[in-house]
C-alpha cells in the first residue's frame, strides 16, 4: 500500500538568530501577526497562523544553515508575488531569483536574514 496522504508537509520549523528581529521580518513580508509562545518547550517561538487551527510552522531560536544550504520553505503570498518580493527585500532578506511559474501558480526565491531559503508563493 502507498501511503497518500492528504497533506504529507505537517509542520516547518525555521531557525533564527534573533527571534524578535524574525517575528518583525516575517510579520512585514506576509503581512500577518505571527503568535509567540513562551510555554511550550525549552525555548521562546513564534508560530505562522492558519485558519481553523490547522498546522503550519514557527520559527524559533537555532542555528541556521550556511547561507541558502538548506531545504527551501515555500510560504504564501498574501497578495501579489510581485508585492510580497518587495516586502522580502525592504525588509532585508535578498530576493534570489525572478517570478517563475509552474502549472499551480508562481513563485519566487529569497534568503531571509538568518540566510534560509524561502519561497514566496502565489496560486493562479
Amino acid at each position: 500500500m502507498t501511503f497518500t496522504p492528504d497533506h504529507f508537509s505537517v509542520w516547518i520549523e525555521i531557525p533564527v538568530t534573533d527571534l524578535d528581529r524574525a517575528v518583525s521580518f516575517y510579520n512585514d513580508v506576509f503581512t500577518t501577526e505571527l503568535t509567540r509562545v513562551s510555554d511550550s518547550g525549552p525555548n521562546e517561538f513564534a508560530m505562522f497562523p492558519v485558519k481553523n487551527g490547522g498546522c503550519a510552522g514557527h520559527i524559533y531560536p537555532g542555528t541556521p544553515p550556511a547561507r541558502g544550504t538548506g531545504p527551501t520553505v515555500h510560504l504564501a503570498c498574501p497578495d501579489t508575488l510581485e508585492g510580497t518580493m518587495e516586502r522580502f527585500a525592504k525588509a532585508g532578506g535578498d530576493v534570489i531569483s525572478d517570478p517563475i511559474a509552474i502549472p499551480g501558480g508562481r513563485f519566487a526565491y529569497g534568503i531571509d536574514p538568518d540566510g534560509n531559503s524561502i519561497g514566496m508563493f502565489a496560486s493562479q
